[in-house]
């Protein structure tokens, strides 16, 4: 199969043959139709998760496909069936599997870092009955691979971890896919949301997508001192979906008295640990949260809201290339401004 490989940390990105996967025991095959190129990606190809210790690898955890072909012992689905999957995957056999929170089971898969992901023709998924999921009628490629990170990990941050309520300040620090996702998901909920991006065409997105306020970041501009002035004395939550130490700062110092923070972006590793304002969380009660992803046992009531139009996750696709635009994209993924998603289309 044509796959998009890089044989080295921060090194080139090539398309090129490589050999195609076997369906796992208990496992499938997907026929990739869309795969979003995303910002975790470029950070595996940074070398900054520890999951990718096999080179030379495949990125990519977003995808919508057809099932190809599937291992022994999988009882729900069948080639040719349309399907998305969660970006972490659970085991299946877990005490957290069975209770439906596969995204913290610990002996998790992810394509595109723990084995060969989806910016290939062809992907192997483990643990097929657990996790795949069928996209509805009506639902495209395009916005059911959006689904599989940015938007599912933004919905859960926003409705089961920050637990956003009508009439609350949101503060959404990064207009990228998760931050344009959450800003939808959490303007759907009768949120007040303000987006902080430092490029303009990704605070117009924000816009559209249903943000009251946006603040641009610039070396003059204290992002925590316009958002409390803009919410009248901090927001009630804050998530940080681009992920360094200044905007988890950002994100924790914009809040209000007890209120809550959510970490979605991922942290690039440093000497020690990255710093936090600690004194801040402590002095005003903070809390600080983490939010990986979403299983594939919550999809449905998400799908129900893309169904019948209260979320709009077409709105957020950007554009569709090819595998070799992709390859040409990753590297500058981490500096390119993200006002929209980008998808990968191996059939191209």
């Amino acid at each position: 199969m044509r796959a998009m490989v890089y044989d080295s940390f921060g090194g080139p990105v090539t398309v090129r043959e490589v050999p195609d996967p076997v369906a796992p025991d208990g496992g499938a095959v997907v026929r990739v139709h869309a795969s979003g190129l995303c910002l975790s990606d470029w950070h595996g190809w940074a070398g900054h998760d520890p999951d990718i210790d096999a080179l030379p690898h495949v990125p990519g955890h977003e995808l919508a496909g057809v099932v190809e072909a599937v291992g022994t012992g999988v009882r729900r689905w069948r080639v040719g069936d349309r399907v998305t999957v969660p970006f972490v995957c659970g085991c299946g056999a877990c005490a957290w599997c069975a209770a439906g929170q596969a995204q913290v089971c610990p002996n998790q898969t992810q394509p595109g870092f723990t084995h060969r992901g989806s910016d290939a023709e062809l992907v192997a998924l483990h643990a097929a009955d657990t996790n795949l999921v069928a996209v509805p009628d009506g639902v495209t490629d395009a916005e059911a691979a959006s689904l599989g990170c940015r938007f599912a990990t933004a919905y859960r941050a926003v409705t089961a971890r920050a637990r956003v309520q009508a009439g609350e300040w949101v503060v959404v620090i990064g207009a990228g896919g998760v931050g344009l996702s959450a800003v939808m998901v959490a303007a759907a909920l009768g949120a007040r949301v303000v987006a902080v991006d430092r490029h303009s065409a990704a605070l117009e997105a924000a816009r559209a997508a249903g943000a009251s306020h946006v603040v641009h970041t610039r070396p003059d501009v204290d992002v925590a001192d316009q958002v409390h002035d803009l919410t009248d004395g901090g927001a009630h939550v804050a998530i940080d979906a681009v992920g360094s130490e200044q905007t988890c700062a950002d994100g924790i110092l914009s809040l209000r008295r007890q209120g809550r923070h959510v970490q979605v972006g991922l942290l690039p590793p440093v000497e020690g640990h990255p710093r936090v304002p600690m004194s801040r969380v402590i002095g005003w009660e903070l809390d600080v949260l983490g939010s990986h992803g979403m299983a594939a046992a919550d999809y449905p009531e998400m799908l129900a809201l893309v169904a019948d139009g209260t979320l709009r996750p077409q709105e957020l696709v950007g554009r569709v290339v090819g595998l070799e635009e992709g390859a040409r994209l990753l590297p500058g993924l981490h500096d390119a401004p993200r006002a929209g998603m980008v998808v990968v289309d191996p059939r191209r």
